[in-house]
């Protein structure tokens, strides 16, 4: 029978407690969202609380904003983003020059610097200017392509000569009638001042009901010059005494004639009417215009009335008186 010895070294009994925490140590590192947090979350957070504290610093701060300021120049300020100089096309002489005043800029200069968005806005904004369109070519030139308002229509304003386009947009003054005298003129109650400053003023610096009264000016320009136009084309035959257009009322209209002689047109149907004074006035039994008579009425067009002078107003009453001593 063999003794077994009690008395030699026996083996280390192990600890539960380390089994179990390393047990929950693998379980945790199985789940996805621990290990994402322990792999970049952590890192992150460390990261961020150092950059944190190295911020909160006002020195570093200062440095870092010089930094950045210092790599933002030398890339704007390299060669290819260098603007040289501005070309303008599509544009007159006075509105390249007006479009250079408007937008002066120190050439060179970085393209960074520049704000193309509010330049054409300002471009536009001029009278003479449809519609303008800025962009920087790749040669380092400014390029300003500008689409000009045509005039139509010279205006007589109580404030001197403008010009106007089809739309009934003011072009610019005028320094003369002799300068532009292919155009109608008209004149007359057609805007008033107040409207004209309405009219004038940059659309950021209206209210919306100011807008909404600019939007109703401009549609009734427009109707004014379309009706003046009209007009004018219809009196064609009479060019050599027209002296152009005077709104009535803001209503209807007047054609001036030379000799102070008016034909005043209905409110509805003038272009009509005016064709038919043409037209008597063109006919060689009646050669109506003529005849020494002031006006032709026809703002009733059943009943028009011709208004003659004094002096033919007296002739009349002689002849008459003679043909009544007479038939005694």
């Amino acid at each position: 029978m063999v003794e077994v010895n009690h008395d030699g070294p026996q083996m280390a009994r192990l600890d539960p407690r380390v089994s179990r925490m390393r047990y929950r140590m693998e379980r945790l590192m199985l789940t996805p969202l621990f290990r994402f947090t322990l792999r970049v979350g952590l890192p992150v957070a460390l990261c961020f609380g150092g950059a944190s504290l190295w911020f909160s610093t006002e020195a570093n701060r200062e440095a870092f904003n010089l930094m950045v300021s210092d790599v933002q120049a030398a890339v704007q300020n390299r060669p290819e983003f260098q603007v040289k100089l501005m070309a303008v096309d599509g544009a007159s002489v006075p509105v390249a020059q007006a479009i250079r005043a408007e937008i002066p800029v120190d050439f060179p200069i970085s393209s960074f610097e520049l704000d193309l968005t509010e330049m054409q806005a300002r471009v536009a904004a001029l009278d003479a200017v449809r519609s303008a369109d800025l962009r920087i070519r790749q040669s380092g030139v400014l390029q300003v392509d500008v689409v000009e308002r045509q005039p139509v229509v010279l205006w007589r304003a109580a404030d001197g000569l403008f010009l106007l386009d089809e739309e009934g947009v003011t072009v610019g003054p005028a320094g003369s009638r002799m300068e532009h005298a292919e155009l109608p003129v008209i004149a007359g109650d057609i805007l008033r001042p107040e409207d004209a400053a309405l009219l004038a003023a940059r659309s950021a610096t209206l209210s919306d009901a100011d807008r909404r009264r600019a939007e109703a000016l401009r549609l009734s320009m427009r109707e004014v010059v379309s009706e003046a136009l009209a007009l004018y084309r219809a009196a064609e035959p009479l060019q050599g005494r027209l002296r152009g257009f005077e709104r009535m009322g803001a209503r209807r209209w007047d054609a001036v004639l030379d000799r102070d002689q008016r034909i005043l047109l209905p409110e509805n149907g003038a272009v009509r009417a005016l064709e038919h004074v043409t037209a008597l006035a063109l006919a060689p039994h009646v050669k109506l215009l003529s005849r020494d008579l002031l006006s032709v009425d026809l703002r009733l067009p059943h009943r028009p009335t011709i208004r003659l002078s004094d002096d033919a107003l007296q002739e009349l009453w002689r002849v008459k008186a003679s043909k009544a001593g007479g038939d005694k």
